[in-house]
């Protein structure tokens, strides 16, 4: 009997050490999932119509930050994909928009053209990008330095800035998709200066062609889609063709008038595509099946598209998200078959989140307004001719940033910080202006807890402006039909974060935790040093 027990004993230890051994080895492949635009309240909003095996996997399966928000403003596509990637603040990294202000170069640039480069896979302009205006490292940069620059680290999304921002300056490669009559897959010389074979195979089958030449209906009932505000909304946008938002949608129809190829980021099949296209890679650079760890960064643009066009309300949005469960389904199920179910780690969360129609919001008696440039700019000139005597004081209004003319205000016999202190008291007044620092107050003051905290993480020193604006909550610049993004409020802070596979424990927390914990969360697990610069913290709940 002794002898049984003694046997069941070492069994137990035996299958307890194989079982953590098994778990301690690290990844052979690392899934970056960002969805663009998707709120957290997406995942709740929409539980009950997703399926088992996308969304409800990674949560039931997975770990979930319930609380989970970006702490800086602005909050756009850019600067979220940057900060997820280095863990870190737009103070650090320099990522301070989509486009922004260059004071240096008196014009306004983007964040990751680079003319030093070429196109790769297309005779226009629109591959020649790079990272180099980013300045810090990012945790896939960090994977390939540790490992001695073996492994890949691929970046893949429709926006090229959502591909090329998120694997950082030591990537493989990152591919982005180029519409119009082309519809297909492009990259820069600063990866290489050829597409491999199995991209160039992947844009003959012109998948593009496939997906717009049908109609976008709901992939259900309509009536049963209660999620949604009704169909047909006036706080909804069209198509270009289109006389009211309803589906169907004729989307061969329609494209000639919406940038052929490229209407496709509007509909839920841009999803498609880059799934097709991320399994393309997988494939293609036998990701996952090497000794050492890759790292694959996926994008999924559309969300984005549909949203600005839609809103947060509308049954497009809510049809997409479902299309969307679908596609992360065959993701799962791809990467179970292909790399071993196991042997991968997934992370997958949002780069901002976006408000609810502003005149949706005011029908309802919601406060909610539009911030008028025109006003505004009036306004502002009023101010520094009542003070200075001059309306040339401002070289440049953009993001909410006012860049000031030093040497105009030098000339006039002006001191900089108290002209900027000037227009930061009395732009404070405009209607829908909820508070107006300097540059001087963000340097000098540390803020540590609330929207100017969110706005000091943004502000850069050598590249932000010289007076800061916030609106007020529930206030854009734009259309009065679809949403943005942009603010520190909460509809565009709270996003999903959710952790699954290798290394991670089934689980929920409600802490709160930022956007910038993901990446030294990441390094963690994978044993690495984290990206340079990083601010964030590891979120030690999620490991087992």
């Amino acid at each position: 009997m002794k002898k049984i027990i003694f046997i069941l004993f070492l069994s137990f230890i035996f299958l307890n050490f194989t079982e953590e051994k098994t778990t301690s080895e690290k990844p052979k492949l690392v899934i970056g999932i960002v969805v663009d635009q998707m709120r957290y309240d997406y995942l709740t909003r929409y539980y009950h119509r997703f399926g088992n095996d996308g969304f409800k996997r990674l949560l039931n399966e997975g770990f979930s930050v319930e609380n989970a928000h970006f702490n800086y403003i602005p909050t756009y596509t850019a600067v979220g994909h940057t900060s997820i990637y280095t863990g870190t603040t737009p103070d650090h990294h320099g990522i301070i928009g989509n486009n922004w202000y260059d004071k240096f170069l008196k014009k306004s640039i983007y964040c990751v053209d680079d003319f030093n480069y070429t196109s790769v896979g297309t005779e226009s302009d629109y591959g020649q990008k790079s990272p180099y205006r980013l300045a810090t490292t990012t945790v896939t940069d960090q994977l390939l330095l540790a490992q001695n620059m073996r492994g890949k680290s691929i970046g893949i999304a429709l926006k090229d800035r959502s591909a090329i921002l998120p694997v950082g300056h030591t990537a493989t490669a990152a591919y982005w998709y180029e519409g119009k009559d082309k519809g297909h897959f492009i990259t820069s010389s600063f990866y290489r200066n050829d597409l491999p074979t199995w991209v160039t195979d992947f844009n003959k089958l012109q998948k593009a062609d496939y997906y717009t030449s049908k109609l976008w209906n709901t992939l259900y009932d309509i009536k049963t889609y209660t999620n949604s505000t009704a169909d047909n909304s006036i706080f909804e946008g069209v198509f270009t063709g289109e006389k009211l938002p309803v589906f169907p949608h004729d989307i061969p129809n329609l494209k000639k008038e919406n940038g052929n190829l490229s209407i496709i980021s509007e509909t839920p099949f841009g999803n498609s595509l880059t799934l097709d296209f991320a399994k393309a890679a997988i494939i293609g650079e036998n990701l996952g099946r090497g000794k050492d760890t890759d790292f694959l960064a996926i994008s999924f643009s559309s969300t984005d598209y549909v949203g600005h066009k839609y809103g947060v309300d509308a049954v497009e949005t809510e049809d997409t998200y479902l299309r969307l469960d679908r596609d992360l389904a065959e993701l799962f199920r791809f990467l179970d078959e292909k790399v071993g179910k196991g042997k991968y780690t997934i992370f997958l969360t949002a780069d901002h989140g976006a408000i609810r129609v502003p005149a949706y919001l005011d029908s309802l008696k919601i406060p909610a307004k539009y911030f008028n440039t025109r006003k505004f700019k009036n306004f502002l000139d009023s101010v520094s001719t009542k003070h200075f005597k001059s309306t040339e004081l401002v070289e440049n209004f953009s993001n909410y940033q006012l860049f000031l003319d030093k040497e105009k205000i030098s000339t006039l016999g002006f001191k900089l910080d108290e002209v900027a202190e000037i227009f930061a008291d009395e732009l404070v007044n405009f209607e829908t202006i909820n508070k107006a620092v300097t540059a001087k107050t963000l340097q000098k003051t540390n803020f540590t807890k609330g929207i100017l905290n969110v706005l000091q993480n943004g502000y850069n020193q050598k590249l932000s402006g010289d007076v800061l604006l916030i609106p007020n909550p529930g206030t854009i610049s734009g259309k009065r039909t679809g949403t943005t993004h942009g603010s520190g409020f909460s509809y565009d802070t709270h996003v999903p974060i959710i952790f699954y596979g290798n290394g991670i424990k089934k689980g929920t927390t409600k802490k709160r935790y930022e956007i910038t914990d993901i990446a030294p969360t990441i390094a963690n697990l994978l044993k690495i040093e984290a990206p340079n610069s990083t601010t964030g913290k590891i979120i030690e709940e999620v490991f087992k």
